[in-house]
């Protein structure tokens, strides 16, 4: 495809040759091609090895070749296309593509500047599993995605628990892009590429980080009534058998879905933020009748709760049971009054979050996302005009230029090869050959982020050398569980610096960060950009080379009539038919089971746009504004089925507390000590032949093939199965549980970020400066042999670094003191790390 002269994409005249299968190598080449590089993808001679329509997307913007391997004339011409290349991309199994002559490491002793990336299901260094036949959920069974599925499902006795959603290969995705670009960047530095390997496994665990956090003597203020229903239960013997309706009993009035005159359900998701809840309830009409009742807002929920003047205050997550029943109760009433498409208006006029549930095939038609370029439509030489996902992340200056991509095209091999070497390179000059300072080393970032999207983006760029300061206003926002809990995660590797920037004073300090600032990321709606104040011109008046990466909801290249509107993980869940998949129909949405489904994969995605703002910054001096939304990553999430053509079935993927897989030969099945998951395609009924106990399986009819399975399987250990299947190459996994994992794989905190310890890797921090106890996964996924890889700090206490960083820029210790004393900086919000 010849470049255009005139495009502003920031990978315009970067090379990449694309050898991947399935969802993540694929998917992490159409990001990039999407920004502007060429590709070339390889498929093997008999196609790809995945059959889906969403081969259409993934393979957008690219030439498509046919090449044997193993043949030496397939060999001869891989190695020269890869001669041509900037980046190439493989997500086999460990040593497959060097077993095929194509060996990495021996290449970039050849070409220093190249950047190689291997994605394989689990880590190269993991000896038990590296060889292990590691499809999409024999990868989420091995780490706890189907076991003990969010609180619904434990409460439910649902156990283990399906879903569709193709969680490694996204996260992996958005991790492996973040990386090769970072590495571009630092490319650019340093005049070194590098190797980088991501293991899919990893990535999922960083993926489910908010999730598998253990923290000793977790204060009672923050358990909610599922995790407390729990714990009684099993204290007290008793079975999980509750109902969904009694499930909905058990939930946050502010975090809860309601029906609606028209019969649809409506999310709210209004818990924390200190004016959400009180908007929803005075736009219902009910704020004074429940101040009348004895609703109260403490003015200082950072205090111990025994020191409160009553047991709730609204704005804190979880209400106590008797303010939850009671107020739940008259918002069930108020919600039936006005159909759902009413109450996304008032909701998102009024600032306060909350979405109907829809189904998929609703959002792909949606006119808010087809108005944003969320979804985009495509002329597919095999599918005809296809409804595809829009781009992950966009520049302001070039964003329209994504919404027209190419359709795949299949070329001859010669055309490829013309298509990489029309391309003049210009190399940056080779500055230091054993350089092994992180990507980032000297790039500073201003985090204004919350919640978790926005500062996960930034925590993950500080483990490659950025420098980090996160400022957040003197008085919070937000609940300490929003802020304390979720920023033992996301506060890693930052320090932390308390100012009210709305303040002239606050502003004159932020001002002076921003004077030496490299980056700014902030998750914020366009209109709250423009009210705080940093505008593109605004900003520019005092960094006019600062770097400015947006997060939001529902934002997409264009406006649309939801742009504006507040949310979270959960309501993109809602929009995009997450919700009602999982919880299978309209009268049972659940939200999917982990905290930050999508947030950290759109925290990702925010890393991926700073790497691509610095590295057309470093080619060409252009700063352009960067953005992404949970919206825009909702499609990666849904890769296998987030598409539509004229010719398309049913939306018919697994759905509901029931489901147990796919098909007969992808599910869950019952062994004598617990549940063993299988993964296998119709063209490998042959390989169960090879199994001790299976055999005669290939001559079984499909309709009887779990017949004949599960009475054979439930006679033996999971474990046991897993060995026997794995050996004959077939998908298998043990259901396992985060809560196992989590104990069997952590360390005493050593120092070290974890890589070295394979596929899952936890560090103890039991001098943690919150005086708990810290269990927490470590930052390892992303695993480059030449740049370094820092380890992250603990979070520290907020307000920690406010005197350190405001000397740096200059205040003496007589004008700090001042500044705290008038509040616009503090240095701290409490006087516990964790209130309790």
């Amino acid at each position: 495809m010849p470049l255009n002269p005139n495009s502003q994409l920031p990978l315009i005249g970067v090379k990449v040759v694309d050898f991947g299968q399935y969802i993540a190598g694929p998917a992490v080449a159409m990001i990039l091609a999407d920004l502007g590089a060429t590709v070339v993808h390889v498929d093997p001679p008999g196609g790809p090895l995945w059959r889906s329509p969403a081969n259409a997307t993934l393979n957008r913007n690219k030439l498509i070749i046919s090449i044997d391997l193993k043949q030496a004339e397939g060999l001869e011409q891989a190695l020269a296309l890869i001669e041509e290349a900037d980046i190439v991309i493989e997500n086999y199994r460990p040593d497959v593509m060097k077993r095929l002559g194509i060996d990495f490491a021996a290449l970039r002793e050849e070409r220093p500047e190249l950047i190689t990336l291997s994605i394989p299901g689990f880590a190269s260094n993991d000896q038990l599993r590296r060889d292990w036949r590691a499809l999409e959920s024999v990868i989420a069974a091995n780490s706890g995605v189907f076991t003990d599925m969010g609180l619904n499902r434990v409460l439910m006795g649902v156990n283990p628990s399906f879903s569709p959603l193709p969680l490694a290969s996204a996260y992996g995705t958005m991790l492996a892009a973040s990386s090769v670009v970072l590495a571009l960047q630092g490319r650019e530095r340093t005049g070194l590429g590098d190797q980088i390997e991501v293991p899919l496994v990893c990535a999922l665990m960083e993926g489910l980080s908010y999730n598998s956090i253990q923290v000793d003597k977790l204060p009672e203020r923050y358990k909610t009534q599922r995790e407390q229903e729990i714990e009684r239960r099993r204290i007290e013997g008793l079975p999980m058998n509750l109902s969904y309706d009694e499930l909905q009993e058990l939930l946050d009035p502010f975090y809860r879905s309601y029906k609606c005159k028209d019969g649809r359900m409506f999310y709210v998701v209004c818990p924390s933020h200190k004016d959400h809840a009180k908007r929803c309830l005075k736009t219902l009409g009910l704020y004074d009748e429940l101040v009348a009742e004895g609703m109260v807002e403490e003015p200082d929920t950072y205090i111990p709760s025994s020191e409160w003047q009553s047991d709730m205050s609204l704005g804190v997550y979880p209400l106590p049971k008797r303010w939850a029943d009671y107020i739940a109760a008259r918002m069930k009433e108020v919600f039936m009054t006005r159909t759902s498409k009413e109450w996304e208006k008032i909701f998102g006029r009024g600032r306060f979050p909350g979405a109907p549930q829809r189904w998929l095939q609703e959002w792909i038609s949606d006119d808010h996302a087809e108005t944003t370029g969320l979804m985009i439509e495509v002329e597919d030489p095999e599918y005809g005009t296809m409804v595809q996902p829009g781009p992950i992340i966009w520049f302001a200056d070039s964003g329209e230029e994504m919404l027209t991509p190419t359709p795949r095209r299949w070329v001859e091999y010669s055309q490829a090869l013309h298509a990489l070497t029309s391309i003049e390179t210009k190399l940056p000059r080779v500055r230091a050959k054993s350089a092994r300072e992180g990507w980032l080393q000297g790039v500073r970032v201003l985090d204004l982020c919350n919640v978790i999207a926005g500062p996960h983006s930034v925590t993950y760029l500080a483990r490659f050398g950025a420098d980090v300061i996160k400022i957040d206003p003197s008085k919070p926002f937000y609940d300490c569980w929003n802020t304390v809990l979720f920023g033992l995660t996301h506060m890693r590797g930052k320090r932390s610096l308390l100012t009210d920037i709305n303040k002239p004073d606050g502003r004159e300090i932020f001002n002076a960060l921003l004077a030496s600032a490299d980056v700014v990321v902030w998750n914020a709606t366009d209109e709250q950009v423009v009210r705080m104040g940093l505008t593109e011109a605004q900003m520019k008046a005092v960094n006019p080379d600062a770097i400015f990466c947006q997060l939001d909801c529902f934002s997409g290249v264009r406006p649309g009539p939801r742009t504006n509107y507040l949310g979270y993980d959960d309501l993109v869940q809602a929009t995009t038919g997450i919700m009602l998949r999982f919880g299978g129909g309209m009268e049972t949405p659940e939200e999917h089971a982990h905290v930050g489904t999508i947030d950290v994969m759109c925290g990702f995605g925010g890393s991926l746009g700073v790497a691509a703002a610095l590295y057309r910054k470093l080619k060409t001096g252009r700063t352009s504004r960067v953005k992404t939304s949970l919206s825009a990553l909702s499609g990666l999430a849904q890769m296998p089925f987030c598409y539509d053509h004229a010719k398309r079935g049913l939306f018919d993927e697994p759905s509901g507390p029931e489901a147990w897989g796919y098909d007969s030969m992808s599910r869950f099945y019952a062994t004598s000590d617990g549940h063993l998951l299988i993964s296998a395609y119709e063209h490998e009924t042959h390989k169960f032949e090879n199994v001790e106990g299976l055999e005669g399986f290939s001559e079984v009819p499909a309709h009887q093939r779990a017949e004949f399975l599960a009475p054979r399987l439930i006679s033996g250990r999971a474990e046991d199965w897993v060995e026997r299947l794995e050996a004959a190459d077939i998908g298998a996994a043990v259901c396992e549980n985060l809560e196992t994992i989590r104990p069997y794989n952590a360390r005493p905190d050593d120092g070290s970020n974890g890589i070295v310890q394979g596929s899952y890797a936890f560090t103890v921090y039991e001098d943690h400066p919150s005086g708990h106890t810290i269990t927490q996964l470590d930052p390892y996924a992303v695993r480059p042999t030449r740049a370094r890889i820092y380890t992250l700090a603990p979070a520290e206490k907020y307000g920690a670094s406010t005197r350190s960083v405001l000397a740096e820029v200059g205040y003496s210790d007589e004008q700090i003191d001042a500044l705290v004393e008038s509040g616009v900086a503090a240095e701290s919000w409490s006087r516990e790390y964790l209130p309790s």
